[in-house]
């Protein structure tokens, strides 16, 4: 039999309805992989032994009593330590935040908990989310199990880190500027972004309010290695709440069975630097969804390019209120970002404030009426291959290249629209995610996309973490990126 580690989070909850296994052996199974292998990753930081050996136990009873179960009914979850879960500390990665134990579960953990999942371990983030590079002033640094090198990604990398070397099924996470996305690209796995409003979010942590950028462009996500269990998990989390007001009443549809959906594909989208190999990566892709009988033609809305640009303003902007109070509580690998951050975006004054909100709203028109005449948009989900460590922080300029690799992901958060990444092959030895761009509230459009592609090239994850020779990670270059031969040799490439 596999080993249940290596199971999907659907395959694990059949297996337990089917009394093919327990829900305290998959438990265990993954209490053991995280044992293997997290010494080395550093992608969990915390476990909730005892409160998931209840949990356990209660659901492997429920499935001897013949008591209605959830569709994740026993299926062990991971965490992302922005996210409350009672009686865990909400760090958000922070050491003056080790202590800040949650009253209450997040929505999105109460609905876990009511598909029948079980929470059972914390992931990493970089100190309060600002990083693309997951390094935490309380946990230390996550590194990729592709390749030790180089970044898993951020903010949402000990997440996506766990999954992709088998320490976790599912999980869930959070995406303002490609948070889940990135680094599910990085790591050789499946997120979704859902629509602004689409899945609920509350913290009993102060502040409870906030910015409104965070109101219009962040939005709670699901991580997994497959497809369906993405979906799955989406499905579970999604729909209003009595504790954020925000949250709406939507029901998410699939496409007609067997439809051919209408994909435009921009393998190299205006105003992104796109290295070539992920490029044609992408176009590769494109193929295998024409020869699934999809409509498919080269395509992208008017102004893709300015779409980063007034992301970065807008939220830097907002964010600029928070530097005060959180001058004493971030690490140093944030604070360098965010020093560099303020003057790559200097201020802006109200009225440019204003005209920026009309631009968005421009490209929210002009990308509602493209996603009318496509179904999805099929973009890189980066635009180079994963930098090294601490790349976006040792210079203005390595800020600058560490925004724009994330510039394909970003008008899915400033206009709030649904976004799928999967991968689809690699690209010197380090996996490459296919993005899928749906118009709002087809979450579900998306995901059917990205199912295509994994039907194509199967699941590439659970892997067991490259290290080098020595198990020490190999020497910087001057340039941010791993170069090609030593990330093929590598990835074992």
């Amino acid at each position: 039999m596999t080993e249940l580690w290596r199971l999907g989070a659907l395959e694990i909850a059949s297996a337990i309805r089917n009394r093919e296994t327990t829900s305290l052996a998959v438990l265990d199974a993954f209490r053991a992989r995280i044992e293997e292998v997290n010494g080395h990753l550093n992608a969990v930081v915390a476990r909730l032994d005892d409160s998931a050996t209840a949990a356990a136990v209660a659901a492997d009873r429920a499935v001897a009593d013949g008591a209605p179960l959830g569709p994740l009914h026993g299926v062990p979850v991971t965490v992302k330590e922005n996210i409350d879960v009672a009686g865990s500390a909400t760090t958000h990665g922070a050491a003056a935040f080790a202590e800040a134990l949650a009253p209450l579960d997040a929505p999105v953990v109460e609905r876990l908990r009511g598909a029948g999942a079980i929470p059972f371990a914390r992931t990493n983030m970089p100190d309060f989310g600002v990083r693309a590079h997951t390094d935490s002033s309380l946990h230390g640094r996550t590194r990729n199990p592709w390749h030790e090198a180089v970044t898993a990604g951020g903010s949402s990398g000990g997440e996506a880190a766990a999954i992709a070397s088998g320490m976790s099924p599912l999980g869930v996470g959070n995406d303002v500027g490609g948070s889940v996305r990135e680094p599910a690209n990085r790591c050789g796995i499946v997120a979704v972004k859902p629509s602004t409003g689409v899945v609920p979010h509350a913290s009993s942590i102060p502040p409870e309010e906030a910015l409104i950028t965070y109101q219009l462009m962040l939005a709670q996500g699901v991580l997994a290695r497959r497809v369906a269990d993405a979906r799955a998990g989406l499905l579970a989390v999604a729909g209003p709440h009595p504790r954020d007001p925000l949250a709406l009443p939507v029901t998410l549809a699939d496409p007609e069975p067997d439809a051919r959906l209408r994909i435009a594909v921009a393998a190299e989208p205006a105003g992104c630097a796109v290295d070539p190999a992920i490029a044609a990566a992408i176009r590769t892709a494109a193929d295998r969804l024409a020869a699934a009988g999809h409509i498919v033609e080269e395509a992208a809305p008017a102004g893709y390019e300015r779409t980063a640009d007034v992301w970065a303003a807008l939220l830097m902007n907002d964010f600029r209120v928070l530097l005060p109070a959180l001058e004493g509580v971030l690490g140093p690998g944030s604070k360098a970002y965010l020093t560099y951050a303020q003057q790559l975006l200097p201020p802006i004054d109200t009225a440019a404030v204003t005209t920026m909100y009309l631009e968005r709203h421009a490209a929210e028109l002009r990308w509602h009426r493209f996603l009318t005449d496509w179904d999805v948009l099929l973009t890189p989900a980066g635009a180079t291959p994963p930098p090294r460590h601490d790349a976006d922080i040792t210079s203005l300029d390595g800020l600058r290249a560490a925004l724009d690799l994330l510039r394909p992901l970003l008008p899915a958060n400033l206009l709030g629209l649904p976004a799928a990444v999967v991968p689809c092959g690699t690209a010197y030895g380090l996996p490459v995610g296919a993005q899928f761009t749906a118009r709002r509230f087809g979450d579900l459009t998306a995901l059917a996309a990205a199912q295509v592609i994994e039907d194509a090239y199967g699941v590439v994850t659970p892997i067991d973490p490259v290290l080098s020779g020595d198990g020490r990670a190999v020497p910087q270059r001057d340039a941010g990126s791993v170069g090609p031969d030593e990330a093929h040799a590598a990835a074992g490439g």
